[in-house]
């Protein structure tokens, strides 16, 4: 009893700390942000200013439309190149399976700045693919700027399909071989299986992997800002600039601002999962 008794003290005890911890950094955080958003930046009293002034002005309001476009054009297109990815690997190249998985864990940690030089090595003003286009006289670069919408959209997929080789690969375990045994026995086409029996059932899990490719871009601000600086306008970068302005400082706008992301990644998941179920029920 008394070994018991001090396993027992010993689990409340990491269960104590641990949600102190969540409440230090989550919650505490998170309730005085939400209050703030609400603040008055001048005399301190409840307002919904900061509300009307994120949804009225052009600055703010082109930075949600942005950071939500690239974020949804970024992962269908990272979702694609994915799913085509991980099917050849998986089916063609099966013993290379964890090979190519380690090299997307690998890859998945070249993000932010790194990330960021190596495009502009490549593709910059003065990078390698673009002198090589101009010494050929091909001329394909030459509309192109990686310091623009353009060049966030590469890097943006770029990191985008290593997470959705790491979440996709073990997905393909789900379909079971005697499956398409006995649907070629029935005298169904590959095609067919696939069509009826195989993206049926996967649907669901791409269905995930895109809300969580969505929520992956939309608060990408490392690699935006190493990028482009302040040349594109997204929706991280309107926050970093309200806590740390050049002039003065905004944190309640920045409040304001990250609670509406909040509330877009709550819709971006209600979204997703009622999706996902409706997709359950028709597998």
């Amino acid at each position: 009893m008394k070994k018991n008794n001090k396993d027992l003290a010993f689990f409340y005890t990491i269960a104590a700390i641990f949600a102190l911890i969540i409440i230090a950094i989550l919650i505490y955080p998170l309730i005085v942000m939400i209050k703030l958003s609400f603040t008055d930046h001048s005399t301190g009293a409840f307002t919904l200013n900061n509300y009307a002034r994120i949804f009225s002005e052009r600055q703010y309001i082109s930075g949600f439309k942005n950071s939500i476009l690239l974020s949804i054009y970024s992962s269908i297109l990272g979702l694609l190149i994915t799913i085509i990815a991980t099917f050849i690997i998986y089916f063609k190249f099966p013993k290379l399976k964890n090979w190519f998985l380690s090299l997307a864990n690998l890859t998945a940690n070249y993000v932010g700045v790194p990330l960021a030089f190596g495009l502009i090595i490549l593709l910059g003003n003065a990078g390698i693919l673009r002198i090589l286009d101009q010494q050929l006289g091909w001329g394909l670069w030459d509309s192109f700027s990686v310091y623009s919408l353009k060049g966030l959209m590469i890097a943006f997929i770029y990191f985008q399909i290593p997470l959705g080789i790491t979440l996709l690969m073990p997905i393909y375990d789900v379909i079971d071989k005697n499956w398409k045994e006995a649907a070629a026995v029935l005298g169904a086409s590959n095609r067919q299986f696939w069509k009826r029996i195989g993206i049926p059932i996967l649907m669901p899990s791409f269905i995930n992997i895109l809300v969580l490719m969505f929520v992956n871009a939309i608060g990408t601000y490392d690699t935006a800002i190493a990028l482009t600086g302040a040349s594109v306008n997204m929706i991280s970068i309107n926050i970093a600039n309200t806590i740390s302005g050049d002039i003065f400082a905004l944190p309640e706008v920045g409040s304001a601002l990250s609670v509406v992301l909040g509330i877009i990644l709550i819709i971006n998941m209600i979204i997703g999962n009622r999706i996902t179920k409706r997709a359950r029920r028709l597998a």
